[in-house]
């Protein structure tokens, strides 16, 4: 039941005039005016003694900036979370003493 069905391929013959390309640009019996080229080589690898990054100081500087930014931002939202949390918490302490005080004055009379 969950095991997937495939359809059956096709058993057709392929009677495409077209070619598959072996790997290079044009097939070995290519007769148009281009010559068949090699792959490209590899790309170097960089010396394990070296850093893949390097920051100018004006891009270190930009990061520094950027971090502080980011710190600054950061802190303002959490404290103002905070300070948030402790006006509510706030609010609703004053509203249960002020309850409790009108429902003790009532059982006073």
């Amino acid at each position: 039941m969950f095991t997937p069905k495939y359809p059956t391929p096709d058993a057709a013959p392929d009677t495409s005039p077209v070619r598959p390309l072996t790997g290079l640009v044009h097939p070995p019996a290519c007769d148009c005016h281009h010559t068949p080229t090699t792959p490209a080589p590899a790309p170097a690898l960089v010396p394990a003694g070296r850093p893949s990054v390097q920051l100018t100081p004006g891009a270190l500087v930009v990061a520094a900036a950027g971090g502080t930014a980011l710190v600054l931002v950061v802190g303002t939202v959490l404290v103002s979370m905070l300070l948030a949390v402790a006006i509510t918490a706030a609010s609703v302490a004053i509203c249960a003493v002020v309850l409790r005080s009108l429902l003790n004055h009532q059982h006073n009379r």
